[in-house]
């Protein structure tokens, strides 16, 4: 066999008797250019190459076995498989670390937090509302069991998820530095040990997370005021848990209830804190409270008047009619005055009805 014709499809080899063939006689599949079995082809004339792929192996090489950088000759461990398809092994993707994964949940832990905190709310305005009721008379104690186990479910898990929300945050916050600064050609200044103690340790955490949002928040009008919207509630909240230690430090029933109201109180706050903390996460994604993307509005100021005078519309009247409605104008002297005068009245009425027409017909 002289010269021969390979077959993309079912690889096949046909011979080229008189001249070169286009489809394959087997599959109809796409024969490429001749090959001369007697003699090489240079590379100008071949519309294939032959590709080397090294073995794919289910581990990773460890150390020992990975080529030295100073080899120029590449070593493999089998020997290279040839072909005519080049493809390339696509490495998969590495898997979250847990960091990563608990940094990703921020969002919906601190919508739990917000829940959470809503509830303890309304146990405690029921809770304040069964003292009340008990002034007069006696509680039901079903009713009773069910307000303890909500104040006691509220005051477990509050907490709980505050703290893992506060992590979360600490861990985006780190990953959210990492991309603005890397973003502007640089690295993050602050430590990351520094960035997580100064959002979970309490006092501390009231002036650092605020420093550490201003930082990257750059020129943004819309997350700067958030940011500065979340700190003054943020400090405030700490105002009203402190209020809430001291307001327990009391023994009489009277400020026991006023405590019950305030812890009601206390919790709202910390559910509104929740719901604006997810709102400045959001806008560090460039998206909004529910997680769609941010619609950018821009407003371009004008001047002089916001709207400009009509010019009036002026008709245009013929030359041989500009003295008809002078002519229809002018009245006899004796027509207003003629009562009895039956044919006056016609005249006028028929003057009338022609300066009409002769208004309609002018008008273009």
């Amino acid at each position: 066999m002289a010269a021969y014709q390979i077959c993309v499809r079912c690889e096949n080899r046909w011979p080229v008797s008189y001249q070169p063939r286009q489809w394959c006689p087997g599959c109809r599949g796409l024969l490429l250019s001749p090959v001369d079995s007697a003699g090489p082809v240079p590379p100008s004339r071949r519309n294939f190459r032959w590709v080397a792929r090294p073995p794919h192996t289910d581990s990773e090489p460890t150390q020992s076995q990975r080529p030295e950088a100073s080899r120029t000759t590449p070593a493999y461990d089998e020997v290279p498989r040839w072909g005519l398809h080049d493809n390339h092994p696509v490495a998969d993707e590495d898997e979250p670390s847990a960091s990563e994964s608990l940094a990703d949940l921020a969002p919906t832990l601190l919508a739990g937090a917000a829940v959470v905190f809503g509830l303890a709310a309304l146990a405690e305005l029921f809770r304040y509302g069964l003292l009340v009721f008990n002034r007069t008379r006696l509680v039901d104690p079903l009713v009773l069991a069910v307000s303890d186990a909500a104040v006691w479910a509220t005051q477990v898990c509050g907490p709980v998820v505050a703290l893992a929300s506060a992590l979360a945050c600490a861990l985006r916050l780190l990953e959210v530095r990492r991309k603005v600064f890397a973003a502007r050609g640089t690295s993050d200044p602050r430590h990351p040990a520094l960035v997580l103690l100064g959002v979970v340790v309490p006092g501390a955490n009231l002036g650092f997370p605020g420093l550490f949002l201003t930082e990257i928040a750059g020129h943004d009008p819309r997350l700067l005021r958030a940011v500065r919207t979340w700190w003054v509630l943020w400090v405030l909240n700490a105002v009203v848990f402190v209020a809430v230690l001291l307001s327990r430090q009391r023994d009489t029933l009277q400020a026991r209830a006023d405590a019950v109201l305030l812890t009601a109180i206390a919790a709202a706050f910390a559910a509104v804190v929740a719901v604006v903390t997810l709102h400045v996460v959001r806008l560090l994604d460039r998206t909004d409270l529910w997680g769609r993307p941010l619609r950018y509005r821009r407003l371009t100021p004008t001047k002089g008047q916001p709207n400009g005078p009509i010019t009036p519309i002026v008709p245009i009247v013929p030359a041989d009619l500009d003295a008809a409605p002078a002519d229809l104008d002018a009245a006899p002297a004796g027509l207003d005055t003629a009562d009895g005068d039956g044919a006056t009245r016609e005249d006028a009425e028929a003057a009338g009805r022609a300066r009409s027409d002769r208004a309609e017909a002018v008008t273009p």
